[in-house]
């Protein structure tokens, strides 16, 4: 069958149940094509087609049945689209022929149609007619107030006809369902029709001794799930035979989605399956498991790697049954192959150059998407399972975007936040992924979506307004948390909610904080100490600047190799006075698309200690390997100027380590820091620098090396105040708070 039916007052309308049951049930039935006839033009259309919750159409008829095109690629219906171009006047020619009318263009897209406004005055003068005819052209008055100039002959109805007959369908197979006069053509058609409940009582009328049409009691979708039932689509049963039951709820109230479990998992002895804590630091995973320290009941929702031949896979583990009685880990079965396309190749090579801005870097492959899809439609069907009824689900960056799509149709009931941990692109960036209008539709089905800082926020929002006509209805300003006109990233005023059409959005800007403690303790470890007495002496007379970061094209490590080989030409007195030190942590070997720029990397080191080291003085150290951070806080403790120099950051917690290791022992260490890492729109203190620039990259290290002590010290000062206010534990508290505002007296509290 067919089911051929206008969108606003009805496939858009109804109860919300009534909604879900007809969607679902479409989705159900292939045999059910679908078909949106609509007075929209294409293009207005087009952000239904990125709503995950609709279903998609098989065919579109749009400016009132002058378009007609296939819902997957959008192309024209041939020969039926052919035949409604060569009725078509041109728009330019009936503009020029109703100029001296002094109507208004309607200002909303249109094809092989004329929009205006119109009085009924107007609408009654018989010029007008005869300048239609002249022009080939049918009027169509609606609501008082719109005039439409169409080809002639060309309609709702008439192209639903030509349709039908295309497909070769019996007229019986197809139900045409609208609610106003505008779908009076269709439904005078010899289709099945029903007028939902609610139409108008104009279409009521013209449509009271037609004998195939019926009238819903129900609006919207509930009026076609009655016209199901009462033209016998579907069967004897019709509707009530396909209904089905969103997911049972589970228990947890709080759901936390991670890509990582809160353990690590490895084969001991014998190849069994074993757990322990990380051995890897990781702040945020003891973090969002603090949330559960108060004997909440919760599920961790992450992947493990199981492979046929493997024991008995596991779906539920214990976390840490002492500390988190009741949170329970609910694993997503994953093959190695699964986990290397959807994690280590895929997101790796699609979108995290994508979202730091090197488009040209990025690799687009249509059977990874499928895989990644299947990866998140697998974590939705997890967390659907151990969410109890409305229940906050808490999703965490870029690899679950597609969560909140399939999550929502499973159980729209559940309240679902999303952090973005990763920078967020503007729009002529992001706009380059193949897939956005799924992705930017998918996070719109978020009840609350978080970034780290405001900038972030308002790239988002310029990206989803390409996608969907958005109603901003709340901003705020940036000031005094965030920097504003001081760098690249800054911003003075934030969106806070929008309004999709369909639900509300809200959204905020919460940079990760620091866990100050575990800083503190690498600092008193005796073995520590010692390292930063050995460290003083070693450096005694020597000023240290230090760098640390992963591996990657995005962390600008090559820009500021180079940089510092002009620091030192250009500034010889620097020469046995000054040495970089730089900790590189390598990637993972089956990254190969790091290869080109270690070897760069190598080589400039080479350059640079070939071009200027004196014996008893190397300039530049390089340290390619990952050290313990116990031993990584020693160096920020000793470090005189700590370069940060990202091309692309989302936030950058380095910063902010190196200015807690200093600002718990007293230090007066200055902070470089690139203008376009996320830290920098809340860092008040940093000395920002732009890394494009070899200039003001070498110029604003020199600064830094020779900042009077006063200065640095206030600085750091300022600093150090930020990021223990700031921490991570009120990142987690004010995420949480901004998911359910309306309860500010119930705010989940961090457990320690």
């Amino acid at each position: 069958m067919l089911l051929a039916t206008d969108l606003d007052g009805t496939f858009l309308a109804g109860d919300p149940e009534d909604r879900l049951s007809l969607y679902q049930t479409i989705a159900a039935h292939p045999e059910i094509q679908l078909a949106y006839v609509t007075g929209r033009s294409l293009e207005a259309v087009l952000p239904l087609l990125a709503d995950p919750t609709l279903p998609q159409p098989d065919f579109i008829i749009a400016d009132v049945g002058a378009t007609l095109v296939h819902g997957d690629s959008l192309q024209p219906i041939q020969p039926l689209q052919s035949v409604v171009d060569a009725l078509w006047p041109g728009e330019s020619q009936v503009a020029s022929a109703i100029a001296a009318f002094g109507l208004e263009r309607q200002d909303v897209p249109q094809a092989r149609r004329c929009s205006y406004f119109c009085t009924p005055e107007q609408a009654a003068n018989p010029a007008l007619r005869e300048i239609a005819d002249e022009l080939g052209c049918d009027l169509l008055y609606s609501a008082e107030l719109y005039l439409d100039f169409l080809p002639r002959g060309v309609n709702k109805g008439s192209s639903l006809r030509a349709l039908a007959d295309w497909l070769e369908l019996d007229h019986d197979q197809v139900l045409a369902a609208g609610d106003t006069l505008n779908d009076l053509a269709m439904l005078s058609a010899s289709f099945h029709g029903v007028c939902v409940g609610q139409s108008e009582s104009a279409l009521l009328e013209a449509t009271a001794n037609h004998s195939r049409t019926m009238h819903a009691s129900r609006p919207g979708c509930g009026g076609i799930l009655e016209a199901f039932a009462h033209f016998g689509f579907l069967g004897e049963h019709g509707i009530a035979a396909e209904r089905r039951q969103a997911a049972q709820p589970g228990k947890a109230e709080l759901v936390m989605v991670y890509h990582r479990l809160p353990y690590e998992e490895y084969r001991g002895a014998g190849g069994k399956l074993q757990r322990r804590r990380p051995t890897s630091p990781n702040g945020i995973i003891p973090t969002l498991l603090s949330f559960f320290g108060d004997g909440r009941k919760g599920s961790w929702v992450a992947w493990a790697v199981h492979e046929d031949g493997d024991e008995p896979f596991d779906s539920h583990t214990t976390v840490d049954a002492e500390r988190y009685p009741k949170l329970t880990a609910a694993r997503v079965k994953l093959s190695k192959e699964e986990v290397d396309i959807f994690y280590k190749r895929f997101s790796k090579e699609a979108f995290w150059p994508t979202l730091h801005t090197f488009w040209e870097r990025a690799t687009f492959n249509e059977d990874d998407w499928q895989v990644y899809l299947k990866v998140n439609r697998a974590f939705a069907e997890r967390t659907a399972l151990e969410a109890a009824e409305g229940a906050i689900v808490w999703l965490h960056d870029y690899n679950l975007w597609m969560v909140p799509a399939y999550l929502r149709e499973l159980r729209p009931d559940l309240r679902i936040a999303f952090f973005h941990h990763t920078y967020f692109p503007s729009a002529d960036v992001f706009n380059v992924l193949p897939w956005r209008r799924k992705i930017v539709g998918s996070l719109l089905q978020c009840d609350y979506v978080g970034f780290h800082i405001p900038r972030q926020v308002e790239n988002f929002v310029d990206v989803a307004r390409g996608v969907f006509p958005l109603k901003t209805l709340s901003r705020q300003n940036c000031a005094p948390r965030f920097i504003t006109y001081g760098c690249a990233v800054g911003l003075e005023r934030m969106t806070t909610e929008l309004d999709t059409g369909s639900r509300r959005v809200r959204l905020g800007a919460h940079p990760v904080g620091l866990d100050i403690d575990r800083v503190r303790s690498a600092l008193e470890a005796p073995k520590i100490r010692e390292l930063m007495v050995h460290l003083r002496e070693e450096m005694q007379g020597v000023k240290l600047i230090l760098s640390v970061e992963r591996l990657d094209y995005t962390k600008g490590i090559l820009e500021k190799l180079n940089a510092y080989e002009r620091l030192l030409a250009h500034n010889p007195e620097l020469i046995g006075k000054v040495t970089l030190v730089s900790v590189c942590v390598p990637a993972a070997r089956e990254m190969t698309i790091y290869d080109e720029l270690q070897s760069q990397i190598e080589q400039a080191v080479g350059r640079i200690n070939g071009r200027f080291a004196r014996v008893g003085w190397t300039p530049l150290q390089f340290f390619f390997r990952s050290l313990p951070f116990e031993e990584v806080s020693a160096w920020y403790a000793m470090a005189d100027v700590m370069w940060i120099t990202p091309l692309r950051d989302g936030l950058n917690l380095v910063a902010k380590e190196f200015v807690a290791a200093q600002g718990l022992l007293g230090g007066r260490g200055v902070l470089v820091l690139s203008e376009f890492a996320g830290a920098a729109a809340e860092l008040k203190g940093a000395l920002l620098t732009n890394p494009h620039d070899p200039a003001d990259l070498a110029q604003t290290c020199y600064l830094a090396l020779n900042m009077p002590a006063s200065e640095a010290k206030a600085r750091l000062r300022e600093l150090f105040d930020i990021v223990c206010f700031n921490d991570i534990r009120r990142w987690g508290e004010e995420f949480l708070a901004g998911v359910e505002p309306q309860q500010e007296n119930k705010v989940l509290e961090l457990v320690g």
